[in-house]
């Protein structure tokens, strides 16, 4: 039973941060239909990009849930401003064109993002700092700590907001109409442009924030960490109905319980060290 319950923990907080990544590729496919597979690599640069201030001010003196959260605020500003001119530079010239052409575009985009991570902060792995109290708290058997439950405070939060964003409010109200037909939307007042952008700068908040809970809880940094849970989140929004905001959610929370029992009981049955490489086969095969 304890391990059932670490599992389901684990699973729950490993499922809420692709549910964060996945609501950004369901926004942007809802508007667009376009699958934007420089997602994960948003996330990579807001993770590394938290680390960089960290870095930079972990002399000041200042506790460390300020330095998290001064980082966290660094993150999503440079990653909005990154998505923003992706938007504009590669995906805006290409909104008419064949499907597999904006489609090429995401993906030579990921490797660009990826190369140039590389180049900026170097392909060695980094040491995320501890910044929070790391104190367990114990549920039965099972342990939980404070970095794991602000991942699921925050999650719940998020979708909480997206849903009366987009349900209660005059942004949401153009975003259902963009994503109905843009160009009746254009002749009843909205700005589609403008709309796209902010779904885009959405997205990319959500991506840095997924990205620094991840670095945080795993408690390193990488050009490549994106890679995986990128792809990952995009599986959890096509699970969940892709261009759903919560079926993101849902999907989320229900590939990171398949991925964290199927490869918690497979170790313990089996009792060998292979059990959680493959969690990826798990995830895919289901």
């Amino acid at each position: 039973m304890d391990t059932l319950v670490q599992q389901i923990i684990n699973g729950l907080v490993l499922g809420s941060m692709y549910a964060l990544v996945a609501l950004g590729y369901t926004m942007v496919y809802g508007i667009i239909n376009l699958i934007n597979f420089a997602h994960g690599e948003v996330l990579m640069v807001g993770a590394l990009t938290s680390w960089t201030v960290i870095q930079v001010l972990g002399g000041a003196g200042l506790p460390g849930w300020v330095l998290l959260l001064i980082s966290l605020v660094a993150a999503i500003v440079v990653c909005t401003l990154l998505n923003f001119a992706i938007e504009k530079i590669a995906y805006k010239p290409l909104r008419n064109a064949p499907r597999l052409a904006p489609l090429i575009t995401a993906m030579g985009m990921s490797l660009l993002l990826q190369t140039l991570a590389m180049i900026i902060w170097k392909p060695n792995t980094k040491p995320y700092p501890i910044l929070l109290p790391s104190e367990p708290f114990f549920i039965g058997g099972a342990v939980i700590n404070l970095t794991q439950i602000i991942i699921l405070i925050v999650t719940a939060v998020t979708l909480a907001g997206l849903m009366y964003l987009v349900n209660h409010t005059k942004l949401g109200r153009a975003m259902r109409a963009t994503a109905e037909n843009p160009r009746v939307a254009s002749l009843m007042g909205v700005k589609p442009d403008m709309v796209i952008s902010a779904t885009f700068i959405i997205g990319a908040a959500l991506a840095a924030l997924a990205g620094v809970m991840y670095a945080a809880n795993y408690g390193s940094v990488q050009h490549t960490m994106g890679f995986l849970p990128g792809l990952k989140a995009f599986t959890a929004a096509v699970f969940g109905g892709i261009g759903n905001l919560a079926g993101a959610v849902v999907g989320g929370i229900l590939l990171g319980l398949i991925e964290a029992l199927g490869a918690g009981y497979i170790g313990a049955l089996t009792g060998v060290s292979w059990a959680a490489n493959i969690r990826t086969s798990l995830r895919f095969s289901c």
